[in-house]
């Protein structure tokens, strides 16, 4: 894979940052202001459709998070797949490492959260909240260093988040899976076929991907597996072709959508988190302070300790013109986890305990804040010299 769309997608990533940091400011702010009711009121607002005889009604939120947020996956998907066959993916030399550490900044954060809500049956469902990463905020603060960081470093940072979105979307399929349908979960295999055979059949155009992508989205939500899957099955589906390249199309299509209003969107409307009669013990409340040091300390310790070990103990080696202390910097910076761990944090507590929601979202803030200032001084003390 060419120099320029690497660099072309982490400017895009780290311009989407800035974007999500407004909107996750805008939500506080609001939540906080004489205009508190306003946002609390969109937040619960719902939206009845009528289609033949089906007529269900659907809240913005949910529409948000099941509908526009599967965007979001498929376009993780294709970047997924375009890195596998195009890009810092293809030999297996290049991902050991930031495959490795993408494992321990999932193992020990999840580790930390279960440790803390052992006794906790409710709390322990947020087991995978600080397991993600978010790679537009991580990239965002990196890219206030500009040409100082090394691009060895900008590529380690980003093919982890490559592994710590697929890490996520696997526990997104498997964890929050309820009810199955069989006669939707068949008619989901049909279509993936149906898929599967456009591909075979060498199409290109991407009407057809996406109308099938459509069916697949209903008959997923229908089956009782959380519909934003079918964004990652689609994906891996698009045709990769030297000339005219579906997926290369679709991802050019989508990215500014996706980065500059889709996730903007989802932090805005999840963000909101109200400080009236909070207290400093509400961080010690097993479920967020879970949160807080899987995020600040079990992301550290993961990433830095298994590449450590990896580089230590194996033929792996640092990325070309970085330093052990740039290397923790980064580490550091995964901790922020955000517009994931708020997604997990809403999958694992919204339908049947949303009072938990206000305690995921102080700790992802909180541990997503500590691990961003202190990644970026970290990051400052060394590249300045």
């Amino acid at each position: 894979m060419p120099l320029n769309p690497i660099k072309a997608f982490l400017k895009r990533e780290a311009a989407s940052g800035v974007f999500l940091f407004l909107a996750a400011l805008t939500a506080i702010i609001l939540d906080n202001s004489p205009a508190a009711l306003f946002y609390q009121s969109l937040q619960k607002l719902t939206v009845n459709i009528q289609f033949s005889s089906w007529n269900p009604t659907i809240s913005l939120v949910s529409g948000i998070n099941e509908g526009l947020m599967t965007l979001f996956f498929l376009l993780v998907g294709l970047e997924l797949k375009r890195e596998f066959f195009m890009g810092t993916l293809v030999q297996v030399k290049q991902i050991i490492l930031p495959g490795i550490a993408a494992a321990g900044g999932m193992i020990i954060p999840a580790l930390i959260f279960m440790g803390i809500n052992w006794t906790n049956s409710i709390g322990l469902q947020g087991w995978a909240i600080p397991v993600a990463t978010d790679i537009a905020f991580a990239l965002g603060v990196l890219s206030l260093f500009g040409r100082k960081v090394p691009v060895g470093l900008k590529l380690f940072l980003m093919t982890l988040a490559i592994f710590d979105d697929l890490g996520a979307i696997i526990i997104i399929a498997i964890f929050n899976t309820q009810n199955l349908s069989g006669i939707f979960f068949l008619a989901s295999i049909v279509i993936l076929a149906s898929v599967w055979l456009l591909n075979y059949c060498n199409v290109t155009k991407l009407f057809p991907y996406l109308f099938l992508g459509f069916l697949l989205w209903f008959s997923l939500l229908k089956t009782g597996i959380h519909p934003t899957i079918a964004g990652v099955l689609l994906a891996l589906f698009i045709p990769v072709r030297e000339r005219s390249n579906p997926l290369q199309r679709l991802q050019n299509n989508l990215h500014g959508f996706v980065a500059y209003f889709v996730m903007p969107l989802f932090a805005f409307m999840n963000a909101g988190i109200s400080f009236s009669g909070m207290k400093f013990s509400d961080l010690l409340d097993p479920v967020t302070a879970g949160i807080i040091l899987g995020l600040f300390i079990g992301k550290q310790l993961g990433v830095f300790g298994f590449a450590f070990a990896m580089i230590k103990y194996s033929k792996a080696s640092l990325p070309n013109n970085t330093s052990w202390v740039q290397l923790y910097g980064v580490s550091l910076l995964c901790g922020i986890g955000f517009t994931m761990s708020l997604f997990l944090g809403t999958l694992a507590f919204e339908t049947h305990f949303p009072d938990y929601l206000t305690k995921v979202r102080l700790g992802v803030l909180t541990g997503s804040l500590l691990s961003g200032i202190l990644g970026a001084l970290v990051l400052h003390k060394k590249l300045k010299r």
